[in-house]
């Protein structure tokens, strides 16, 4: 599929309107996520009790059978964590574009203050319980967290659009994970997170609603581009990719559920295929959005099926 990727006005001046058009739009939305997000402690969410001390403080060091999780989850709460881990780098990308002056630095310090608890939370989770390798745990986190996290140079219209779907599937993605931990705490702490990440998602998708008012073809480009591109900021971790086929497989985060759970429901929030105010070139940008969705709707209902095959086999096998 070829994509006509210029921005129609996409200059820097139209990046810096734009800042300035939407700065009372991010206060607002600031002012009600403040007046509907619940703070809470990440220490409350975490087992205390079933810790203990490890070798170096005479204890013992973790094995195998330590571990409760169901080896799914397992794979998919190492993936959630390291993701968190690059807060530092998503901080960075964020302050770039929004700036860290008046509401929109305001709204930066908020999100990555939230967004730290998750990280703590998990981890003191996973060690307290023994539910992965520590040592492994950290090798990881040193290796992701050097490597970092970036994005190809973007417009802040394109990050804003990013996050309003990576919030969501991250959101879709730890609920999910919690759901087949088999541990009731575990489930509970990432209801919890996935909360703050659907108010994450609601904040940058108010935001985007209101892009169109200003620039309404700048905003349906920065759409199709993010939608086509996607790619969760997991994506540079160890083995992403052979653990996200495990997660794929397990339901936990797939094809069917991007285009059903995330890509869909935001769209329709916008009314993208309901607007009537697009110049030529936002016209072209949803043609080929639609064109896209099309395929990728094809391709999720692919992986259901050789899924559900897969599935039926190993049943009829007794496995």
């Amino acid at each position: 599929m070829t994509l006509s990727r210029p921005l129609p006005s996409g200059d820097e001046g139209v990046q810096v309107r734009l800042l300035l058009d939407l700065e009372p739009v991010v206060e607002e939305n600031l002012n009600r996520h403040l007046k509907v997000t619940k703070d809470w402690m990440p220490h409350d969410y975490i087992p205390w009790s079933q810790g203990k001390d490890f070798a170096f403080l005479g204890g013992e060091d973790w094995r195998p059978e330590d571990s409760a999780l169901d080896p799914v989850a397992k794979t998919a709460m190492i993936v959630n964590l390291l993701t968190e881990d690059n807060l530092p780098s998503y901080h960075r990308i964020i302050h770039q574009q929004f700036g860290q002056d008046g509401a929109w630095g305001n709204w930066v310090g908020r999100w990555t203050a939230e967004e730290g608890r998750h990280g703590i939370a998990l981890r003191d989770y996973l060690v307290v319980t023994r539910g992965v390798d520590p040592v492994q745990l950290e090798d990881l986190r040193m290796a992701h967290m050097t490597a970092g996290y970036d994005r190809e140079q973007q417009s802040m219209l394109h990050t804003v659009v990013y996050v309003s779907f990576q919030e969501l599937a991250t959101r879709v993605s730890h609920r999910n994970t919690g759901s087949s931990a088999g541990c009731p705490v575990a489930e509970q702490l990432l209801a919890r997170i996935a909360a703050d990440e659907n108010l994450h998602m609601i904040f940058y998708r108010n935001l985007v609603q209101a892009a169109f008012d200003h620039a309404p073809d700048d905003t349906m480009v920065a759409i199709r581009d993010e939608v086509v591109d996607f790619a969760m900021p997991g994506q540079g971790m160890p083995d992403f990719m052979r653990n996200s086929v495990i997660m794929a497989k397990a339901g936990i985060y797939d094809l069917r559920l991007h285009h059903d759970a995330v890509i869909m429901p935001v769209l329709k929030y916008w009314k993208v295929f309901d607007r009537t105010d697009f110049g030529p070139v936002g016209e072209r940008a949803r043609e080929e959005l639609s064109v896209f969705l099309a395929e990728l709707d094809q391709q999720a209902s692919r992986f259901v099926e050789r899924r559900d095959r897969a599935r039926a086999r190993a049943a009829a096998d007794g496995g």
